[in-house]
């Protein structure tokens, strides 16, 4: 996905749209999960019920993320010094661990039936209405939940967009399987599923890795830091900088920087200098604060 290229949001803003599309999500994942889940009984349909369980995956996920956003949103306190960001990220990491558990669910069970077709059975056409309905709603709310990630630059709706896509291919390959079982290949169902599952372990793995990355402090990536380089020294009167260090909170950055001026400055000089660099970064890049030491040279 390419970089985003906007100016942080305002915190309450990100909180607000962050609850307003996960309740979309969540009013459309519960409608879904009812149609699948019932339709794939009634239509024998495993796919569709594989299906149906991964659109409640997606309701559970969107219980973490309301409850994580209610939680990242309180001001630092005497146990949070920091603010509570990375409660996203936590979030972020729980949704990628639930990905990859439905998904093992799901090949296990697609296996078992592989191993014994008799426990296939052959699937009524209204499974493939439904799964059609779920492709065409799942991929909506993905073009939705990413455009509103993208606005408030949130990672963690982010995440909660890409499972709304993760979703539309599963359904893609939901449709496609019972498609071809109604054609005359019943092994097609429970393979569609196994696709599925192994897709949803995928993208698991991907958002569980990366957010255990931000928790362990990672820094940011290089085109951040050299812009956040470049807006320090090109402040008046710095001539220089030493030991930048950046560490990941949330989606936002916490920026640590020695900075080097001309040791004949007083301090209330220095401290001046400081503070403009300091409101250049923080201007127009997603950072949280800036910590900075003075060197005289």
């Amino acid at each position: 996905m390419p970089p985003i290229h906007l100016s942080p949001a305002d915190p309450p803003e990100r909180h607000a749209a962050a609850r307003r599309s996960t309740w979309v999500s969540v009013w459309v994942n519960l409608l879904l999960t009812a149609a699948q889940l019932v339709i794939g009984l009634l239509a024998h349909s495993q796919a569709l019920v594989a299906d149906a369980i991964h659109s409640l995956s997606d309701l559970i996920s969107d219980a973490v993320v309301l409850l994580a956003n209610k939680h990242s949103a309180k001001a630092p306190d005497a146990d949070h010094p920091y603010g509570h960001l990375r409660f996203e990220t936590a979030a972020t990491l729980g949704i990628g661990a639930l990905l990859m558990l439905v998904g093992l669910g799901m090949v296990w069970g697609s296996i078992r039936r592989l191993e014994d077709p008799s426990l296939i059975a052959v699937v009524h056409v209204s499974a493939l209405y439904v799964a059609l309905l779920a492709l065409l709603a799942k991929e909506g709310l993905f073009h939705y939940l990413l455009k509103v990630a993208q606005r408030v630059r949130s990672t963690m709706l982010v995440a909660n967009a890409w499972h709304a896509r993760s979703d539309a291919a599963s359904s893609l390959v939901v449709a496609l399987g019972v498609a071809a079982n109604l054609a005359g290949v019943p092994l097609a169902d429970p393979l569609a599923a196994l696709v599925v599952g192994l897709m949803i372990i995928r993208m698991g793995w991907k958002f569980s890795w990366q957010a255990f990355n931000d928790l362990v402090d990672r820094a940011a990536d290089s085109d951040t830091e050299l812009a956040i380089r470049e807006r320090i020294v090109s402040t008046p009167g710095v001539r220089g900088i030493h030991d930048l260090r950046t560490r990941k909170m949330g989606d936002m950055i916490w920026v640590e920087v020695d900075i080097e001026m001309d040791g004949q400055l007083t301090i209330e000089a220095g401290h001046a200098i400081a503070v403009a660099a300091r409101e250049r970064v923080m201007a127009d890049l997603p950072v949280l604060d800036v910590m900075t030491h003075f060197d005289p040279v």
